[in-house]
C-alpha cells in the first residue's frame, strides 16, 4: 500500500507586504505574475510565515493585478502583519511516497518591490537561503 506525503509545492520567498485590509472578508491578494511564476492558484490554501515578527498563519489566495507587486493580507490575517513586513508564502501538495523521494519544489525569489529576481526548482535553493 502506498501512502501520501505532504510536500512543499512552491514558495514565494521574502515578499514584502504592501497592504493590510482588515475590513475585507479574508485571504491574501497576490500579484498575478507571482501566482503564475509559482504555480499557486487563486483560492488555493497557503501558509504564511512572517519573517519580521514570527507569526505563522494560513489563508487562501485571491489574484491581484498583474505586475502590481501587490501582497495584501485581508480580514483577520491583516492583524498578523504590518505593511513592509517580509513574508514567505508556501503552498503544499499531497504526493505518493514514490514521487516524494525525488520531489523538487519551486521557489520564487523576489526583490523589495515583489518583482521576480529568480526562480529555482532545485534542492540547492534551500541551501542558498540558509535552510
Amino acid at each position: 500500500m502506498e501512502f501520501y506525503r505532504r510536500m512543499l509545492l512552491a514558495k514565494i520567498h521574502r515578499a514584502t507586504v504592501t497592504e493590510a485590509n482588515l475590513n475585507y472578508i479574508g485571504s491574501i491578494t497576490m500579484d498575478k505574475k507571482l501566482l503564475e511564476a509559482s504555480g499557486i492558484l487563486p483560492y488555493e490554501f497557503v501558509e504564511i510565515w512572517n519573517i519580521t515578527n514570527g507569526e505563522r498563519f494560513s489563508t487562501y489566495v485571491i489574484e491581484g493585478e498583474e505586475d502590481s507587486g501587490v501582497i495584501c493580507l485581508n480580514g483577520a490575517a491583516a492583524r498578523k502583519v504590518a505593511v513592509g513586513d517580509k513574508i514567505i508564502i508556501a503552498s503544499y501538495v499531497h504526493v505518493p511516497d514514490s514521487l516524494a523521494r525525488n520531489w523538487k519544489p519551486k521557489v520564487v525569489f523576489v526583490d523589495d518591490n515583489n518583482k521576480i529576481v529568480e526562480i529555482k526548482v532545485e534542492e540547492e535553493a534551500f541551501v542558498e537561503v540558509g535552510y
